[in-house]
């Protein structure tokens, strides 16, 4: 039994690696956006063009896919197929369905992308740190003022301090330093808090002291010259974490100028991300629509060409269903009616040849029951004649056994055409020229119908197939002698080739063609069944015997025929490909 395995055919790349291509997606989705963001907020630019065309990779890839199946679907649908429709309205609402799951979530990301940078575009972040900026100068300016007018109202003698034991509450230092020899400057007294003490004085003249970090981090100091080799270092504490917080502002001052260039370059990259990564999940879930459209029509597609199969006639075709199917019952159910088909068209047929070979044995009882009756009444008249008048008998002696020979003849050609078409013939093939065999086959009528014009320039010469040339002879006398009789023994009949080919095969087409009467409708249903004949004379087995050599060759017979214009039969016949141009029938 020939089986016949469904093959669905899938999106070239499998679900499997779609879910692939997903995982690296997403991956790639988490790296990019870590690099690209950190790049983003750092110098406040995304990546450049040309470094981002590898993340398009992907995506391209993913649209030849999609293309690929998107023709192979219209082929189908173009083409009319049975299961392309079906095909194309799966596909169809699947993309509906992922196309309105998608886009309330498009519209509100851009919504409230949209919003944000309108927000974000009315912030005036340069002027809230200009202002942060402003006050914090005030603030340092307006602790120089108050350490100046300190300067000249106030006594900083550390001797009289010293004995106190207090310093102005916003002082938090005072240091004296003294000339030595050498032009060396040692420092002589100091009060105050330790971690504010000076190796050596920050400057020569008076005034306020350059301010270095992280050594005059919170303060401010003021240089005094009570004489020329006596210097005193006054120090001012400003609020704690003065320093630190103007870092921070001049910190974040610079990170928010660079967030503020991040939202001219915000759309620049919402456009890179639908497209590297939004689109290849939208591309994703499309090959996956085309991909299940086709798993499910994969089996209707081939119930349906199994189908067409059945009613040709081959019922012994099996759908062999892949594990995971979904129409793997149907396919069982089918294969099972097959079968019961198969099982019944087996009784059946064998019920037929019962009956044909009854019919026959019928037939050929009757037809050898019709020449038995004149032999038998020849025979018997030949017995009475010799019993009552035994010296006449030579008067009906001659008649009588003409018509027993007569008789006979018929009969032995009867039973050797049954002969020839119930026994299996085993054709002895080589290669005949049709030509030639044609001129032998009509020559013997020539003479003998004078009114019947013979036409075969037509019959190209040199074209042979390889044939029992003794069966093609058969076939051109059978088809010869029954044209004859329709055209009662006057007309023309032509017989030419033509080279054809049909799908892979070449053939060579023999035609016959007479201007007899035709053949109504009503006999040429039964043209080619055992014992039909509109012949007085006939055995109604010339043409079956013709039909069954033509197929034994793996050829083709059949006719065209009008009442009144005559019939035209022919036969299509196997030849080798190899020996002649074929042409397009």
């Amino acid at each position: 039994m020939k089986n016949r395995r469904t093959h669905p055919k899938y999106s070239i790349i499998n679900v499997q690696g779609l879910v692939l291509i997903y995982l690296l997606l997403t991956v790639l989705t988490i790296l990019f956006f870590r690099s690209t963001i950190s790049s983003l907020l750092e110098t406040g630019s995304i990546p450049e063009p040309q470094s981002l065309m590898a993340f398009f990779i992907i995506p391209a890839v993913l649209l030849v896919f999609l293309a690929v199946s998107i023709m192979d679907m219209a082929r189908d649908f173009v083409g009319q197929l049975p299961w392309g429709r079906f095909q194309a309205k799966l596909v169809f609402y699947f993309v509906i369905t992922v196309v309105l799951a998608a886009m309330p979530v498009v519209l509100l990301t851009n919504l409230a992308v949209g919003e944000l940078l309108k927000f974000w575009r009315t912030i005036d972040v340069d002027s809230a740190m200009d202002a942060a900026q402003g006050f914090a100068m005030d603030t340092y300016s307006l602790n120089m003022e108050k350490l100046e007018a300190k300067v000249r109202n106030g006594d900083f003698d550390i001797a009289e301090n010293s004995e106190a034991q207090t310093l102005p509450r916003e002082v938090s230092g005072i240091q004296d330093f003294s000339l030595r020899a050498g032009g060396i400057w040692a420092e002589r007294d100091f009060l105050g808090d330790e971690s504010l003490r000076l190796p050596s004085p920050p400057l020569r003249q008076q005034g306020f002291a350059p301010r270095e970090l992280p050594r005059d981090a919170d303060v401010i100091r003021y240089v005094l010259n009570p004489d020329a080799d006596h210097i005193r270092v006054i120090t001012w504490r400003l609020r704690e974490g003065f320093n630190r917080d103007l870092e921070t502002i001049e910190n974040e001052r610079a990170r928010f100028l660079i967030i503020d260039s991040i939202k001219y370059n915000i759309e620049r990259l919402l456009v890179f991300y639908y497209g590297v990564f939004f689109l290849p999940a939208i591309l994703m879930t499309l090959i996956i629509a085309f991909s299940f459209a086709r798993r499910i029509t994969s089996p209707i597609r081939n119930l349906t060409e199994a189908t067409r199969k059945v009613t040709e006639g081959d019922f012994s075709i099996q759908i062999l269903p892949r594990k995971g199917d979904e129409l793997a019952l149907l396919v069982r159910s089918f294969n099972a009616m097959v079968r019961e088909l198969e099982n019944s068209r087996a009784a059946l047929v064998k019920t037929e040849k019962i009956s044909i070979w009854q019919t026959m044995a019928e037939q050929l009882a009757h037809e050898i029951k019709n020449p038995l009756t004149p032999i038998r009444l020849s025979a018997e008249r030949m017995l009475r004649r010799w019993q009552n008048e035994p010296e006449k008998i030579g008067e009906i002696l001659e008649n009588s056994m003409l018509a027993i020979i007569q008789e006979t003849e018929g009969l032995a050609t009867l039973l050797t055409e049954f002969r020839t078409l119930s026994k299996p013939m085993e054709p002895s093939r080589s290669w005949t020229e049709i030509r030639g065999l044609a001129e032998e086959a009509i020559e013997p009528y020539r003479a003998s119908h004078p009114g019947v014009d013979f036409d075969i320039g037509n019959v190209e010469k040199g074209i042979s197939i390889k044939i029992d040339r003794h069966r093609l002879g058969q076939i051109l006398t059978n088809l010869i002698i029954n044209a004859i009789d329709a055209m009662e023994g006057t007309g023309l009949i032509e017989i030419r080739t033509d080279l054809i080919k049909k799908q892979a095969r070449r053939y060579c087409r023999l035609s016959i063609r007479d201007s007899g009467k035709g053949i109504s409708e009503e006999d040429a249903k039964n043209i080619f069944t055992p014992y039909f004949t509109t012949k007085k004379s006939g055995t109604g087995l010339g043409l079956p015997i013709v039909e069954r050599i033509v197929n034994e060759h793996g050829g083709a017979i059949w006719f065209d025929s009008a009442r009144g214009t005559g019939t035209t039969f022919y036969i299509d016949l196997p030849t080798d490909e190899n020996s002649y141009e074929a042409k397009e029938p």
